[in-house]
C-alpha cells in the first residue's frame, strides 16, 4: 500500500505543480496582453492627437490662403475700376494704348506674383500639416516590435 500511497502523492504533487505552472503561464500571457493593448491604446491616443494638430495647421493654412485670395482679388478688381477710368479719360488713342498696355504688365506681374506667394503658402501649409503625422508610422513600428519583444 505504501507503493500506491507514494504514486498517489506523486501524481498529485505532478498535478499541482503542472496547475500552478499553468496558473502562472496564463497569468504571464494576460499581464503581457494587458501590456500590449495599453500600448496599442496610447499609439491610438498619440495619432488621434496628430491628427488633430495637423487638422488644426491645415485649417489655419487655408484660412490665410483664403485671407490672401480675397486681398488679392479686391486689390486687382480696384485697380482694374482705376485703370478703366483711366483708359475712358485718356485724351488719345495713343494714351488710352499706353495706359492698357501698362495695367496688362501690372496685372500680369502681380498674378504672377501673388501665384507664386500662394504656391508657397500652400506648400507651407502641407508640410506644416504633414509634420505631426510623420513619426505615426514609426511609432506603429515600435509597438509591433516591442509587442513581438515582450
Amino acid at each position: 500500500m505504501s507503493k500506491a500511497k507514494t504514486a498517489a502523492e506523486k501524481t498529485t504533487t505532478s498535478a499541482g505543480t503542472t496547475f500552478l505552472n499553468g496558473a502562472d503561464a496564463l497569468k504571464a500571457g494576460f499581464e503581457k496582453a494587458v501590456k500590449g493593448y495599453d500600448t496599442v491604446l496610447g499609439y491610438g491616443k498619440d495619432t488621434a492627437e496628430a491628427y488633430m494638430k495637423s487638422a488644426t495647421v491645415a485649417g489655419k493654412g487655408i484660412e490665410t490662403l483664403n485671407s490672401e485670395i480675397y486681398s488679392f482679388s479686391k486689390d486687382a478688381i480696384e485697380e482694374s475700376i482705376a485703370a478703366g477710368k483711366a483708359i475712358l479719360g485718356s485724351k488719345s488713342i495713343h494714351e488710352a494704348f499706353e495706359l492698357q498696355t501698362d495695367y496688362a504688365k501690372s496685372a500680369f506681374e502681380s498674378y504672377v506674383s501673388e501665384l507664386t506667394k500662394f504656391s508657397d503658402l500652400l506648400s507651407s501649409t502641407t508640410k506644416s500639416s504633414f509634420a505631426p503625422l510623420q513619426g505615426r508610422v514609426q511609432a506603429w513600428v515600435e509597438v509591433v516590435q516591442s509587442a513581438r519583444a515582450a
